[in-house]
């Protein structure tokens, strides 16, 4: 089924429009993605909105809407009510996560149709994803994995986590990303005990941990992984975390498969840190899903007692996180199959020191 199609059945007596605004839901029903345009999804029919940056593209890539170019005399509004009007559209759905309050309060003003939250119902579909999505977030995670393998060639005391940082990000579009995911995380020795730190001025030294969590993008779809090395040489203290952090991911994913709940693969991993004593330094949830956006539903962690669905997709991604010492982390990527999972990412795990 097109994704546009799976759209339609969201019709009927809730709302009898669509007004999707996000990039991602916009790529999801287009399956092309335009970085500035509005859309609408009707059963009487489908238009894609956008401006003279974007129009050519939009109207030679973009199938089952209708393309039409956004100006000073046709303003999205105008078009929207254009369509509302032809369409016979009374109550438009709408993805409240994605508008700010402005643009919400624009919409209620202009736009002839009652405005109806919808976000959730919009975004579902997202969570489980088609063979073709798969295959692109396979090559996302490929992509990934050679950057890594390239850029711990780079890596070395005496270089900042700036330059490692420009050093990553190359290696990603070098091996074909068509973007990036997120913002790379790059720290080393004690600022890898934050979670989600910024790379600075610091420079490596021997002896230190450096965690790298980055990601490529590739035709929309994202890629994420984190791997932790160490620089000289590794303390005793240092691989007792980090094989404590292998051994809850490993756990983690030896349950991970589709109908067990979220919430279930979450304890297992954390039961493996808490019995050696870190539980209160492991914060964070043990993974997400990720599509087009990084972030998505539904999430492997202690909130969700929802079973993972069949080719849902998800990180793995523990961690132990030591205050003004050090930290670590890693994950990979896994696809929830019904008799286990498919690991994606394929760097190796083991301690490496560089």
């Amino acid at each position: 089924m097109k994704n546009l199609d799976k759209y339609l059945t969201l019709l009927g007596e809730e709302v009898d429009g669509l007004l999707l605004t996000s990039r991602y839901s916009r790529h999801y029903g287009a399956e092309f993605d335009i970085a500035e345009a509005v859309a609408i999804v009707t059963k009487a029919g489908c238009r894609y909105f956008t401006d003279s940056r974007y129009i050519e593209s939009a109207q030679n890539n973009i199938k089952g809407f209708e393309v039409l170019e956004m100006n000073r005399e046709n303003s999205f509004t105008k078009l929207l009510n254009e369509a509302i009007a032809d369409f016979g559209v009374s109550k438009l759905g709408y993805e409240q996560q994605y508008l700010t309050v402005a643009e919400l309060i624009h919409f209620e003003k202009e736009l002839k149709a009652e405005l109806i939250p919808y976000g959730k119902q919009i975004a579902s579909f997202r969570g489980v994803k088609e063979d073709w999505e798969l295959d692109l977030m396979r090559k996302a995670q490929n992509i990934t994995d050679k950057a890594f393998s390239e850029v711990i060639t780079r890596l070395k005391a005496g270089m900042t986590e700036l330059e490692l940082q420009a050093e990553l990000i190359y290696c990603l579009y070098k091996n074909g990303a068509t973007g990036l995911a997120f913002d790379p995380i790059v720290v080393s020795g004690p600022n890898t005990s934050l979670p989600h730190g910024v790379a600075g001025e610091r420079v490596i030294c021997e002896g230190d941990f450096v965690t790298m969590d980055f990601g490529a993008q590739y035709m929309g779809y994202c890629a994420d992984m984190t791997r932790t090395v160490a620089v000289g040489f590794a303390t005793e203290e240092m691989k007792t975390v980090y094989n404590t952090v292998l051994e809850a991911q490993l756990a983690g994913l030896a349950i991970s498969k589709a109908g067990v709940p979220g919430k279930e693969v979450d304890a297992a991993a954390r039961k493996v840190i808490t019995d050696a004593g870190y539980g209160p330094y492991f914060g964070h949830g043990y993974g997400h899903s990720l599509g087009l956006e990084i972030h998505e539903a539904p999430n492997p962690n202690g909130g969700n007692a929802e079973g993972m669905p069949l080719k849902s997709i998800a990180s793995a991604e523990p961690g132990i996180y030591l205050p003004g010492k050090f930290g670590v982390r890693i994950e990979d990527v896994c696809i929830y199959l019904e008799d286990g999972n498919e690991n994606i990412t394929h760097s190796p795990k083991n301690l490496i020191i560089v």
